[in-house]
């Protein structure tokens, strides 16, 4: 009688850990498969992202654009297209090589060498800066 209980308790354990392993690998299948899925709708966000980001970079061209019209005197009229330079506005560049200029002349005059360098950087962008918008100001009202 006891052996029969043994081989019943084996049984019942086999097969317990057969279904576990079988609802394992369904699980493990789930998962994989739903994370397919969220890289495929990630896949198409990025496209998406993309796409959109074209769509502005276009619209940022065409409205940099400039049309110009040119009367001429027998009455016909010309047009001419020109698109805007891209490029670092003059109040930039001033603090770019405002700060250069502090940074070095501070790194050179101080004893100490390091706050020299920053206090100096920092004085040069801010005079470098508003030298720069002036320069700015002037061009737009060219």
């Amino acid at each position: 009688m006891k052996t029969i209980y043994i081989v019943l308790a084996a049984l019942i354990i086999v097969s317990c850990q057969n279904q576990s392993n079988q609802d394992m690998k369904k699980a493990k299948q789930a998962s994989i498969d739903s994370m397919k899925v969220e890289i495929e709708k990630q896949k198409v966000m990025d496209s998406m992202k993309t796409e959109m980001a074209n769509i502005k970079e276009q619209q940022k061209v065409e409205s940099q654009k400039v049309v110009v019209v040119h009367q001429q005197a027998n009455g016909t009229a010309t047009t001419t297209t020109t698109t805007k330079k891209k490029g670092w506005s003059a109040t930039a560049k001033g603090a770019v090589i405002g700060a250069g200029v502090g940074a070095a002349t501070g790194a050179i005059v101080s004893k100490k060498k390091g706050e020299g360098a920053i206090i100096g950087g920092l004085a040069g962008a801010a005079l470098g800066t508003g030298t720069g918008a002036v320069i700015d100001s002037k061009n737009k009202k060219e």
